[in-house]
């Protein structure tokens, strides 16, 4: 249900605000008036409105200028139309420097105004659904702990606000250690369906012969062990959401019982008769090439395209370089308070070290690198002396060449651009996407590179 839209008319000429309100009726929940400045004011500060209409000529100390930019310190996102009988280029550029939405000369044009106003309420709808989803945004990070500000990440998190409140099965695809379980508790937390449980299952962790028993439950006695009956995951995640990370580690068999139940949301458990039925909202995940699989044989076709009804990508740590520095600072806040260290910092050398490294393991190397450091280093700055030798690589390379630490973190730098425009086809608005920057400051690189 769309929110409700209220109008409030300023004009000290009775006939005018009536034929306004008349006008306007079909277009607005509530429409009000007000004769001067000062008697708006208190109706604005009485009750809610997305728009004023106002005369600039008003009784009183304050006009219809100084009214408007009143009303929007009050509540910025106030919309306001300005109507004058005396109209000149001068009022109507201070109009709208004062925050107007437009600006329209006496005597008024009731089908203009309509027209108009028809337009003020799409444009606060818009304002509204914006402010929300930099909210949405902002409370994805917030409740799923995902650290960063890089557009790629920018990306995967209106994603996921987009997809969250549907029932859409989404399917996870990112390097090891890039944070999918992350992801997936993320839609679930923004969702509908967040009072229900998230119940999360390794299928490249599960033994064949226990994969279905998992997923499906098992009756009392169905084999050997099953001592008591037991609910699968579909079970346990009804009205809730089943998480199925390494779905490609599942085997032939299972690939097609997996088919049948996202097909008809119905089930047995092992050794049972009861056709059950599960509503679970499904999001799987891998990182591997699933595509390649379909075309090897190797994964179910069929599978693949309804597991991958909204493919989600998540941008390796290499391509979010951006977001190194706050993801150090918010783990060493992390590990400092867990294991009851003094509060540490990375000195300038050590963090440009962190920034230029490979992280083949991505977020979860690092993670485990600053909780090594916050453990093992007495002082409290850490030193590039101080890091594990997997990450001298770049400061080992600086010095076989003979260039400074900052030459060598600029040549690798340059080196990731240049396979990132190649792999892109040297379109800048993907490879910027690809690296986690905008376009303009690929392009500022480019130039300092000298790449074209």
């Amino acid at each position: 249900m769309d929110d409700p839209f209220h109008i409030l008319i300023v004009d000290d000429e009775p006939n005018i605000r009536s034929g306004l309100a008349k006008g306007l009726e079909k277009l607005a929940d509530r429409i009000e008036s007000a004769g001067s400045a000062n008697e708006a004011l208190d109706k604005f500060d009485a009750g809610t409105f997305q728009l004023v209409i106002a005369d600039v000529r008003l009784p009183g100390d304050r006009d219809g200028l100084e009214l408007i930019s009143l009303l929007r310190q009050r509540e910025p996102d106030t919309t306001a139309i300005v109507i004058t009988a005396h109209g000149t280029v001068e009022t109507a550029v201070e109009a709208m420097r004062r925050g107007a939405f437009d600006f329209i000369t006496k005597p008024v044009d009731l089908e203009l105004i309509r027209q108009q106003v028809a337009k003020a309420v799409e444009h606060h709808r818009l304002q509204t659904e914006n402010r929300a989803l930099k909210d949405r945004l902002a409370k994805a990070g917030e409740v799923s702990g995902i650290i960063g500000n890089c557009q790629a990440l920018k990306e995967v998190l209106k994603q996921i606000q987009q997809v969250a409140d549907t029932d859409a099965t989404v399917l996870i695809r990112g390097e090891s250690g890039t944070g999918k379980e992350l992801i997936a508790r993320a839609i679930h937390d923004l969702s509908d369906r967040s009072s229900g449980r998230f119940v999360a299952v390794n299928l490249g962790a599960l033994p064949e012969s226990l994969l279905e028993s998992e997923l499906f439950g098992h009756e009392k006695g169905a084999f050997t062990g099953a001592s008591r009956q037991k609910p699968g995951c579909f079970e346990q995640a009804i009205d809730g959401t089943l998480f199925l990370d390494e779905i490609v580690e599942i085997p032939a068999k299972s690939q097609v019982d997996l088919l049948r139940v996202l097909e008809s949301r119905q089930f047995f458990r092992v050794g049972g008769e009861e056709n059950l039925e599960s509503n679970a909202r499904i999001v799987s995940a891998t990182n591997r090439d699933i595509p390649q699989l379909v075309a090897d044989g190797s994964f179910r076709e069929d599978l693949y395209y309804r597991l991958n009804v909204v493919p989600v990508e998540i941008p390796p740590l290499r391509q979010r370089r951006d977001d190194i520095p706050l993801l150090v600072d918010h783990f060493l806040s992390h590990f400092c308070s867990r294991h009851g260290r003094a509060a540490k910092i990375v000195d300038q050398t050590a963090l440009q070290i962190l920034t230029a490294a490979s992280w083949p393991g991505n977020v979860r190397q690092l993670r485990n690198v600053i909780e090594r450091l916050v453990v093992t280093v007495a002082n409290d700055q850490i030193t590039a002396n101080d890091l594990p030798a997997e990450l001298a690589t770049t400061a080992s390379t600086s010095a076989a060449t003979g260039l400074t630490l900052t030459e060598a973190i600029e040549a690798a730098e340059k080196e990731t651009i240049q396979a990132a425009l190649a792999a892109n086809d040297f379109h800048r608005e993907n490879t910027a996407k690809a690296l986690g920057v905008s376009v303009r400051t690929l392009h500022y690189k480019m130039n300092r590179y000298g790449l074209h």
